[in-house]
């Protein structure tokens, strides 16, 4: 499985991030290292999730990159 983190600074100065490939994974933070942290975090729950839920087989490996 291999994820982007997209990244954006709202105006009034935030940070937005988003993997765009799991609907609904984006979160904020103050600076655009913690939007990435707390995405990555949001991301790989929402994929535990998935894996506990799913009769698929588990992804052997989990890559995440930062646009």
């Amino acid at each position: 499985m291999r994820f982007c983190i997209e990244t954006e600074q709202e105006q009034d100065g935030r940070w937005i991030a988003e993997v765009t490939d799991i609907p609904g994974v984006l979160a904020y933070g103050e600076t655009k290292e913690q939007a990435e942290r707390n995405v990555f975090a949001l991301a790989l729950r929402v994929i535990a999730d998935d894996v506990e839920k799913s009769s698929q087989s588990v992804p052997h490996s989990i890559q995440v990159t930062c646009a």
